[in-house]
């Protein structure tokens, strides 16, 4: 056990004790979704900014965010659509409160709202498939960022130099994942500082050439607007509504770590890049080609700086994977598959590669990251609606033994291995989300209407229907006084 300093103020003296053997910068990370016993917990719910920080200073989000004015908004509209997208960062830091409260991952908590087999379903397609699908988007971004590197070397970029560029990028990453949280924290702060210092030169050039004033040439209006900006809010959102995992990294910190500063530090450590960096490929798209942003932004940008800038691209890329693929091995371990962590963040590499050579080999990146941006939000949207809504009904009270029991004896059990509110709720919010969806298909609703009302849609039927067959398995399911 690892001894203490001894602090004056109550409830603090974990917060400054060394790091547990278990969880070392320099050691492969012992635990996978086990409990942590109080005698591991350390750190301060501050840490958590630059981990969600330097996964949000990346190349995705600058062409989210040149996107939307290609989608026909003013420079006005487009940074509202981002500000608002990005309030869905509250929610990420809402189900982060969660991880010190249980001394569990995410992928365990679930256990409360699905049931232990129905949890199983859910870490396979909400948790374990969609972290992958966004594995692959994220890698194929940087992908292309790394390509024109190379190309600068003299280097022909042809398929086979391709395939090693994005597996060198991939073990990269994965290397971080396979370590795990601690070397996640220890990381991401010089990152944090690394990316923050190239993403200012780039803001300083985008800003010399920036249109301030710009508007399309043929206004949006009407119904058609609004079309526009639900479309992008969802692209937007997407993001932070992917993250219902945010508990695995904050699991560590002690439990009397503070529930508000951990969703800030959570909420706000995402909400500022992201903001931001989305912003400069907003008003990067009123003075060159977004289309292609990273050729783009090359011709606008200080000549010694571009490889600076490309190879910010890909560690920025880098950083939001080693969490999502970090995540993912944690869902494939709840699924019920029986290893270690790090052989399951190896397969969800392999997985995720394998997506990424489709998606860059056979298919358009921007057409491929809008649809599927797009269509993930009906199914990830109502997952954290549940969540947010479990975590308020409960009041982040949980019985962490029973947490771990999967036996048809668990508390968490309830009827055949499945919570049947959990379950009626996360459908319900999918079926009307998906009845209003006007992307990669057009739903019924969003064909009457003329517009894509899945987000706000599935997120209410989600929550509301919680909040009222919830309620009575939350309070059988609370732990003894």
């Amino acid at each position: 056990m690892a001894s203490t300093i001894p602090d004056p103020r109550p409830g603090t003296e974990r917060e400054r004790a060394p790091l547990p053997a278990g969880d070392r910068p320099g050691r492969i990370e012992a635990h996978g979704i086990d409990h942590i016993p109080d005698s591991e917990r350390h750190g301060r719910p501050r840490e958590l900014f630059s981990v969600w920080a330097a996964a949000n200073v990346n190349y995705l989000s600058l062409v989210i965010g040149g996107a939307l004015v290609l989608m026909g908004l003013t420079l006005g509209q487009a940074i509202g659509v981002i500000v608002v997208g990005n309030l869905f960062w509250v929610l990420t830091g809402v189900l982060a409160t969660s991880g010190p409260a249980a001394g569990a991952p995410s992928e365990v908590v679930t256990r409360t709202l699905y049931g232990v087999l129905g949890n199983r379903v859910n870490n396979a397609v909400g948790g374990w498939l969609v972290s992958v699908c966004y594995f692959a988007l994220n890698l194929a971004a940087a992908a292309t960022a790394a390509f024109a590197l190379v190309e600068k070397t003299g280097v022909p970029v042809n398929t086979p130099v391709r395939i090693a560029v994005v597996v060198v990028i991939a073990a990269l990453t994965l290397a971080i994942s396979v370590y795990g949280h601690a070397l996640i924290v220890a990381l991401y702060l010089p990152i944090t500082l690394a990316l923050s210092g190239a993403f200012a030169v780039v803001a300083l050039a985008v800003f010399r050439h920036a249109d301030f004033s710009y508007t399309p040439a043929e206004p949006l209006s009407g119904a058609a607007l609004w079309a526009v900006l639900l479309a992008g809010t969802t692209m937007i959102a997407s993001g932070p509504l992917s993250y219902t995992t945010s508990a695995d990294f904050s699991r560590y910190l002690p439990r009397t770590s503070s529930p508000r500063a951990i969703a800030l530090w959570t909420a706000l450590g995402a909400f500022v890049p992201s903001v931001v960096v989305c912003s400069l490929g907003a008003l990067a798209a009123t003075a060159v080609d977004m289309t292609d942003p990273q050729t783009a932004l090359q011709a606008i940008l200080p000549g010694w700086f571009v490889p600076v800038f490309l190879l910010a691209l890909v560690l920025g890329t880098i950083a939001i994977n080693a969490l999502t693929a970090y995540s993912a091995g944690l869902a494939l371990q709840a699924v019920g598959l029986r290893v270690r962590r790090t052989v399951s963040v190896l397969l969800d590499g392999a997985v995720a590669v394998a997506l990424t050579l489709y998606g860059l080999l056979a298919s358009n990146l921007l057409d491929t990251v809008s649809n599927a941006l797009q269509a993930i939000t009906v199914l990830t949207a109502p997952l954290m609606c549940v969540y947010a809504t479990d975590i308020v009904l409960r009041r982040n009270r949980y019985d962490v033994a029973a947490l771990s029991d999967e036996t048809p004896g668990s508390p968490f059990w309830y009827t055949g291995g499945v919570n049947p509110a959990g379950a009626v709720a996360l459908l319900g919010g999918v079926a009307a989300g998906a009845l209003c969806v006007d992307s990669v298909y057009t739903g019924p609703v969003a064909t009457a209407v003329g517009m894509d009302l899945s987000l706000p849609v599935g997120m209410a039927v989600a929550t509301l229907l919680y909040a009222v067959l919830g309620r009575r398995t939350v309070a059988a399911t609370l732990p003894a006084a």
